[in-house]
């Protein structure tokens, strides 16, 4: 097969990511190895770092919990997936050398087993730089899908500088926005934004069992992070006692000020097929973000999902928003968050214009922009 890839990038099978999902259909017609994440940032003493260490751990080991999500289901077959063995500290030179070497060289065993001669390679974590330049590959994509020195959970510098080094070296870049994009020489960078599994969010889905019935309801899926601006959720909640707030996916900021509020429900992660049966059924989709540098270069997967699945959608002012900014009421005072999801509640008469905005804006032509770039190079 041509353009054969070997792609560093998250933890595959986790919530899918612009790389996983352009990955995956590109896998249809060439090799790819996959090789897990190697972290943005050295380890802390908190509890759920040691959680995600023991989890590396076992899968190094050969002992990782059998559990699978329904993106790992839909692997390829034309895709195996590596545990590496790496240690992740940005920054360190004994970290730098020990993966240079022994990491290299489990992908250089595996380039082996598979027969893949000459590689692509493309990593989407400024942290693999100290790998990429010791593969005998043909070219070096790096694909940067979010700014990782304001991005939240990273340690900045350190990957920064990586990411500098990488960025000089990479026959290609491609940036998931244009403020990425603008960050880059021109001459070698290409922006492709973030695209949607439209058939999944369009399609009418049945609604999930534990979404509240009976009053409007203001959701959210995705990460909630400290890019969140939980306050502002927490005062509209506060103002709107008769409606329920609905958040779907991991927990990684304090949500103190939202565990109180008996009208604020936290779900938990819910597999990503699943999420359409959310979004079709509440009332109101929200992007309740801080106004930051990540924010601000970011293209959120979520905003093109909440527009294929046609409810109103409330956001705060970014870049990657202005497309669609005639599709959304935008936030302009967090202090009237609650009025602005009152008048959005009324705008239904639009669903399918939302819908249709982004039909054309599909994983499938996305991951053909990309193939067209990886055979010029």
């Amino acid at each position: 097969m041509s353009n054969d890839l070997v792609v560093f990038g998250e933890d595959w099978g986790a919530h899918p990511s612009s790389t996983q999902h352009i990955v995956s259909l590109l896998a249809l017609d060439r090799q790819v190895l996959w090789i897990n994440s190697i972290g943005l940032r050295r380890p802390r003493l908190q509890a759920r770092d040691f959680s995600r260490i023991i989890a590396k751990l076992s899968a190094m080991s050969g002992f990782a919990n059998q559990n699978i999500s329904d993106q790992q289901s839909q692997q390829p077959e034309s895709l195996d997936v590596i545990q590496p063995r790496a240690i992740c500290w940005p920054g360190s030179s004994i970290a730098a050398r020990f993966n240079g070497s022994v990491l290299c060289r489990q992908v250089r065993n595996a380039l082996d087993r598979s027969k893949i001669e000459k590689p692509v390679i493309w990593t989407s974590l400024p942290t693999a730089f100290d790998v990429v330049d010791k593969i005998n590959g043909r070219a070096l994509v790096y694909y940067c899908g979010d700014d990782f020195s304001a991005l939240a959970g990273v340690d900045h510098e350190p990957v920064a500088l990586m990411e500098k080094k990488l960025a000089a070296q990479a026959d290609l870049i491609i940036a998931a926005s244009d403020v990425l994009a603008s960050r880059f020489p021109a001459h070698k960078t290409l922006a492709v934004s973030h695209g949607v599994d439209y058939r999944l969010f369009s399609r009418p889905a049945l609604r999930a069992h534990d979404l509240p019935v009976g009053r409007p309801i203001a959701g959210f899926d995705g990460a909630i992070a400290d890019w969140v601006d939980v306050g502002m959720i927490a005062r509209a909640a506060k103002s709107l006692p008769y409606w329920d707030f609905v958040l779907i996916g991991p927990v990684q900021t304090n949500i103190s000020v939202l565990e109180r509020l008996p009208n604020v429900r936290l779900l938990g992660p819910r597999a990503h097929s699943t999420l359409p049966s959310y979004s079709q059924h509440w009332t109101i989709s929200m992007l309740p973000f801080h106004d930051n540098a990540q924010i601000q270069a970011c293209n959120p997967l979520k905003l093109r999902e909440y527009l294929a699945a046609g409810k109103p959608i409330v956001a705060t002012q970014f870049a990657a928003l202005a497309p669609y900014a005639d599709l959304a009421r935008i936030v302009t005072d967090r202090d009237s968050f609650a009025n602005d999801l009152l008048e959005a509640s009324k705008d239904f008469a639009r669903n399918d214009i939302r819908r249709l905005c982004v039909r054309e804006e599909s994983w499938d032509v996305r991951a053909r922009d990309v193939a067209a770039a990886l055979a010029r190079l």
